[in-house]
């Protein structure tokens, strides 16, 4: 990785650590196991004001751009729960993409167990909005 672990904004941090405590309630086993291993990334992840954060980690409303070792591609925007839309590629930070994603950062490869198995996705661009989070959504 590029930062050595994954690269949180205190404000987003926080934001992430209410919806996991929202997720026990969900049923769906594949969604349960991508918010445990987010959960237990969270626990070793940088933690930085706004201020400090680069520029090329991913994080609330940015558009990121991968492709997999199997050669499939995605671009595709990280959104609250909220806001998602898949028609309009806006992908929720509650799906196991959206879970995979947060915190890693241009260049970094990663692996992530998907419902159709697991998959190895190189991060190839991550462009921000710099739209702030409401932390009162939830």
């Amino acid at each position: 990785m590029k930062y050595g672990g994954l690269v949180i904004e205190k404000k987003e941090y926080v934001l992430l650590k209410r919806f996991m405590n929202l997720t026990g309630y969900y049923k769906d086993k594949t969604l349960r196991k991508s918010v445990e291993k987010l959960v237990g990334e969270l626990e070793s992840a940088q933690i930085r004001d706004e201020a400090e954060m680069p520029e090329d980690v991913i994080r609330f409303n940015s558009t990121v751009s991968i492709v997999s070792e199997t050669g499939w591609r995605k671009k595709f925007k990280l959104v609250v729960p909220t806001e998602s839309d898949v028609n309009s590629n806006k992908i929720s930070i509650l799906t196991p993409m959206g879970a995979a994603v947060i915190g890693y950062a241009q260049g970094d490869t990663l692996v992530w167990d998907f419902p159709a198995g697991e998959q190895r996705m190189v991060i190839e661009e991550v462009d921000q909005e710099h739209k702030y989070i409401n932390l009162d959504i939830i």
